[in-house]
């Protein structure tokens, strides 16, 4: 199957299943959500989401976070993982949000990137989820997901982030985004992948190489 038919095979089918398929963040507002990102590093969505709401009443907004030290932050993260740098970072973040982005967070990947904690990929989900921006943020679901499909062969998680977007259509790759790590923590999972109860093992290149491979097995 050529790589093109893959790609448009994989848009209807999630075109049609997860035509609003979201981050599973909790947030009300930007800077929630760059919290929420940055909290989630290497952490489950599910940890997180445990530990901002008493996060964010008590800082609800940048000045509040920017007025205090990493380690009364770190009290309030201490679940999570790395929380010693982690609470540095959001006591950075707030600040820089503050006196170099007149409070509100950027668009712009570069200038995302110039925050405390804020990398790539965070800078990718902060501007597809908030900006709906063609950006693609390429975690390790996303990662893995894309080179089991067949979407990317990339060996980087920069290779795989510009094959996405190179190939996917510009109106779908905010949320792209969301069906890759969906079906990544849901579906097909890292050690186990549940072909068993996958919809697109029709297109997969994974599940079509697995099978050959048993059935060659089979025969001897």
């Amino acid at each position: 199957m050529l790589k093109k038919e893959r790609y448009r095979l994989f848009v209807s089918h999630f075109s049609a299943r997860q035509p609003d398929a979201e981050t599973e963040l909790h947030y009300n507002n930007p800077f929630q959500l760059l919290v929420a990102v940055i909290l989630s590093a290497q952490c489950t969505d599910k940890r997180i989401n445990q530990v901002t709401p008493a996060l964010f009443q008590r800082f609800p907004d940048a000045k509040a976070l920017s007025e205090v030290t990493p380690d009364i932050v770190f009290d309030y993260i201490r679940s999570v993982s790395y929380p010693n740098n982690k609470a540095k970072h959001l006591v950075g973040m707030a600040n820089m949000l503050l006196n170099e982005f007149n409070n509100e967070v950027p668009s712009d990947i570069d200038d995302l990137q110039k925050m405390p904690g804020v990398g790539r990929k965070t800078a990718n989900v902060i501007a597809s989820v908030i900006y709906n921006a063609p950006a693609m943020a390429v975690d390790t679901h996303v990662f893995r997901v894309a080179n089991r499909i067949g979407l990317s062969s990339g060996k980087t998680p920069l290779a795989v982030e510009k094959e996405l977007v190179k190939y996917l259509p510009e109106e779908v790759i905010h949320v792209a985004h969301h069906w890759l790590i969906l079906h990544g923590r849901y579906v097909c999972v890292a050690r186990s992948p549940k072909c068993g109860i996958c919809e697109i093992t029709d297109f997969c290149k994974y599940f079509q190489n697995t099978k050959k491979q048993t059935k060659i097995f089979s025969e001897k």
